[in-house]
């Protein structure tokens, strides 16, 4: 990442102009995607535009981002203390048929599993 960059984001107070960077770069910023995730994941206090950059980067090409969207869904497991924001996860990574495959999930992915302990501590 250039220094002007750098500055540029660096005056990020909440995450959004990092999460409009790729957005408007997605073609050309795969070679700074992680220096643009822990810019993210540092000016992000509540989790909000980490689980969209997850959503968006998911959207786009998973298994290209794939080592981006999981740290990016591990540290919105973390911010998202309210649970506002990671329930959109459920859905947007593992899809609308998540529910039937629940114990699939939980056995086979770590993210999904702590997401879903934590919105259903009881489950469904």
């Amino acid at each position: 990442m250039n220094d002007d960059l750098k500055k540029q984001l660096g005056k990020d107070p909440d995450g959004l102009l990092t999460y409009e960077y790729i957005a408007n770069h997605i073609d050309s910023c795969f070679e700074i995607i992680d220096d643009l995730v822990d810019n993210m994941i540092a000016v992000d206090k509540n989790g909000q535009f980490v689980v969209s950059a997850a959503r968006y980067l998911y959207a786009i090409d998973h298994e290209k981002f794939a080592v981006a969207i999981n740290r990016l869904i591990a540290a919105a497991i973390e911010k998202d203390r309210e649970h506002r924001y990671i329930g959109d996860l459920l859905q947007g990574i593992w899809g609308a048929d998540y529910v039937g495959h629940v114990d699939e999930l939980n056995a086979s992915d770590d993210n999904f599993r702590r997401i879903y302990k934590r919105l259903y501590p009881k489950g469904i």
